[in-house]
């Protein structure tokens, strides 16, 4: 029988202090009613001063090795695009931190639709023979590159972090994984970015122009091909494992915007019940935002062993990507 990558393990974390909405309204100008009705969020958690991406990592790592019950991985696939440092990769601290050893480590940057690729990455090594266990983690401290006076961006975004463990199985036991289906376009690279701090900007002897260093999105261009692009791959990742949107449980999407995930469960033909939202709780938490989603879910009881999983994500690039999974029995924190 051939060899598949099976969840479990799932955890994650996020940062004591939270943001409300009403706290955001004090600041800027803005209203709850405001954000609730364009974004669907109430609130976010955001990292105290020098408290960094790793350590969310870290937390959630630890978590998901809990709910997997083990201390040891021998792969390590961080997704974020908010790394500690611009060089080198977290991946590696985040594993050291946890007792890992020298597994290898390393980080995936694909903004929002990371956790997919990351997962991708992670199961594809497992089903190659090249790993026997994975810890896949999206972590991202969105607060970080936020203009303080930009009230779109600071209401939908919140950081945070999620992770699951994989390890090698067979494919007709409870948690496999699969399929996927991955894309990207990089037409569309100026719609969502930071536009200083690469070697692009830094090649030039013009110095950054003023908030370049704060992260941008064209938010009406983005909704559509976030629907479009999610839906898109969706259905070819249904088409391609033979299920119909109607025999999915449930649908973990990207926690961007409420509008978002209803406009996507249109495209698809889902029932309300069929689609998993918690971005009123945590908002926009990026490359954390489907594990989170998928945690929140299984302790809730609103994931169950046995469902027919579907994640789908898009983010900065363009990228996208989506995945399934039959979901397993796990032990949640």
């Amino acid at each position: 029988m051939s060899r598949a990558a099976v969840l479990c393990g799932l955890g994650g974390a996020l940062p004591e202090r939270v943001v409300s909405n009403e706290e955001l309204a004090r600041r800027l100008d803005t209203s709850d009613r405001w954000i609730r009705t364009r974004t669907g969020i109430g609130r976010r958690h955001v990292v105290a001063p020098g408290e960094a991406t790793s350590d969310l990592a870290v937390a959630a790592g630890r978590d998901a090795l809990a709910s997997a019950r083990r201390t040891d991985v021998d792969l390590v696939v961080l997704a974020t695009s908010t790394p500690d440092r611009p060089c080198p990769a977290t991946a590696p601290d985040v594993a050291h931190r946890l007792g890992l050893g020298t597994v290898p480590a390393f980080d995936v940057s694909a903004v929002c639709t990371g956790f997919v690729y990351a997962l991708t990455t992670a199961s594809s090594m497992i089903t190659a023979g090249v790993a026997e266990r994975a810890l896949v983690i999206g972590a991202d401290t969105f607060s970080t590159i936020l203009d303080p006076a930009d009230r779109t961006t600071r209401a939908i975004f919140g950081d945070g972090a999620g992770a699951v463990v994989l390890r090698a199985g067979e494919p007709d036991e409870p948690g496999p994984l699969l399929g996927f289906d991955l894309g990207s376009d990089g037409s569309g690279a100026d719609l969502i970015t930071v536009r200083a701090g690469g070697s692009r900007q830094r090649s030039t002897p013009e110095p950054p122009g003023t908030g370049d260093h704060f992260f941008t999105m064209d938010g009406r261009p983005v909704f559509t091909r976030a629907v479009l692009d999610m839906s898109r791959s969706s259905q070819t990742l249904l088409d391609r494992i033979g299920w119909s949107p109607a025999e999915v449980d449930k649908v973990v999407a990207h926690q961007a915007n409420i509008r978002i995930l209803n406009a996507v469960g249109e495209q698809l033909g889902l029932e309300e019940k069929q689609i998993v939202a918690n971005l009123d709780r945590v908002g926009n938490t990026v490359a954390a935002s489907i594990p989170l989603a998928l945690r929140d879910a299984a302790a809730e009881g609103e994931l169950r062993p046995g469902h027919r999983v579907l994640v789908t994500g898009f983010g900065g690039g363009l990228t996208w990507g989506s995945a399934a999974l039959v979901w397993p029995d796990l032990e949640t924190h």
